[in-house]
């Protein structure tokens, strides 16, 4: 049997190693902090469940509900309530719902009648000549105009990746939109078209994440990762930090360092689940290319705020989501998503509990620029547009300092090189946030094909 090693604890590591596990292989999992779960980081306290990373995930892939079945989460996980399905965006200090399908599109405040009449020529606009070096903000202005970049895809982007709708890339952050272009020559023209697709994927038990089932867990998402560690506790070392990684007659040798000393380990089969920006430092004696391209992976700052008030004390309806803030709004942060009205038991009952993000791509010195002050600004902007006159019951925050990795314009330079180096390194796989999708689901989909790659190679 070949001597596996996987680093990082956080769920592309753990979902993988789950899979091996079903097919009764060892591995070593190798991981520098002292609890499972990666950017996964849910707190109770006094009465708040409040998860400072992934609030939740979309249900994209059947492997999803798999895995959770196969640790007996069934009960725990819980989705959506149906109340969080409308979203809002701030225009001129007011809340106006997203429109979600055409008629509302045509009744809503939040576009004008020039921008409305704009979309009606999408079906007319030809493909890019510019390829792998468009925008998301180029690509769409082209196609569905400005407004429409202001009003709902920028807002989109900075809550998504807490992105720059001017940086990233189309191709790479935003596949199957570019693809309907490149494919059909068009969205319009790519929706009626590709019906047949949407229905083979639908076949394969595959949700696209417009209409995947949003879940998360009674407890909070932090259950997850724990619930799967439970499996194999014994194979996780915690505490360690690795330093370097080589590779030496054939074989990967992982170099840690745990409690002030070093420790060395080698393996046939390393799959590195490491964050882009850690990955940099490991890589580079590995071959000096990967650890630039690591290097060259961008990590804005982002701080999650979470702020709790009296239901008597809000003026607007608690019936969505959230909010999104667009550039043009000028607000310091970039919007709020509802946590107790999505999943229940958030917050105690007489009180709603509200995750803010602050910072991101766009908005990276805002920590610079107003230091100490900051959450309180903050918390000042949401509650005039939330229509609250009181301070907070309870407040708690978490800094990211590298949190979403950006893959922004170029970025296929770097997917192409992460392939070029495991084709050139067999028993190599790279995968992570980094590749192939940033939310959970995207994490759980590339984790059986990762598996079944090192169950080839055993």
């Amino acid at each position: 049997m070949k001597n596996i090693v996987i680093l990082g604890a956080g769920i592309s590591g753990l979902a993988t190693a789950h899979w091996l596990h079903r097919q009764n292989i060892d591995f070593t999992i190798l991981e520098a902090g002292n609890e499972p779960g990666g950017s996964i980081k849910t707190v109770k306290e006094n009465g708040y469940t409040i998860d400072f990373g992934p609030n939740s995930g979309l249900e994209t892939s059947p492997f999803i509900r798999e895995l959770v079945s196969q640790v007996g989460l069934d009960d725990e996980m819980v989705y959506a309530n149906e109340t969080s399905n409308k979203r809002y965006i701030l225009k001129n200090d007011e809340l106006m719902p997203l429109p979600m399908s055409a008629g509302s599109f045509f009744k809503s405040a939040l576009f004008s009648v020039p921008g409305k009449l704009r979309l009606l020529k999408e079906p007319f606009v030809g493909r890019s000549l510019d390829g792998y070096n468009q925008s998301i903000a180029e690509f769409v202005e082209r196609r569905l105009g400005r407004e429409f970049l202001d009003y709902a895809i920028d807002p989109f982007v900075s809550g998504v990746f807490a992105g720059d709708a001017e940086k990233l890339s189309v191709k790479s952050a935003f596949p199957k939109l570019y693809r309907l272009e490149e494919v059909y020559g068009g969205l319009v023209k790519g929706m009626v078209k590709g019906a047949k697709e949407r229905k083979e994927a639908k076949k394969r038990n595959e949700e696209s994440k417009q209409s995947a089932k949003m879940f998360s867990f009674k407890s909070g998402m932090g259950i997850l990762p724990k619930t799967i560690v439970e499996q194999f506790p014994d194979r996780i070392i915690y505490g360690c930090r690795v330093t370097n990684v080589k590779k030496e007659n054939g074989k990967f040798s992982i170099t840690y360092e745990k409690q002030g000393s070093l420790h060395e380990l080698k393996s046939d089969i390393l799959h590195s689940t490491l964050p882009a920006h850690i990955a940099a430092k490991v890589f580079t004696d590995f071959d000096l290319n990967l650890g630039e391209h690591f290097t060259d992976v961008y990590h804005p700052p982002v701080k999650v705020l979470f702020a709790a008030y009296k239901k008597s004390s809000i003026k607007v309806p608690l019936d969505g989501f959230g909010f999104l803030i667009p550039s043009k709004e000028k607000k310091i942060f970039l919007g709020a998503i509802w946590s107790s009205v999505i999943f229940e038991n958030r917050a105690p009952s007489n009180q709603a509990g509200f995750t803010i993000f602050i910072g991101g791509a766009r908005n990276s010195d805002i920590f610079r620029r107003f230091g100490n002050d900051l959450e309180q600004k903050v918390l000042g902007e949401f509650q005039r547009i939330m229509k609250i006159d009181v301070d907070p019951v309870f407040t708690s925050s978490r800094m990211w300092e590298k949190a979403i990795p950006q893959y922004n314009l170029g970025y296929n330079l770097h997917e192409d090189y992460f392939t070029k180096i495991e084709l050139e390194n067999p028993g190599l796989v790279l995968s992570g946030n980094y590749r192939g999708g940033i939310s959970i689901g995207d994490c759980f989909k590339n984790s059986k094909p990762a598996a079944e790659r090192i169950l080839n190679l055993i």
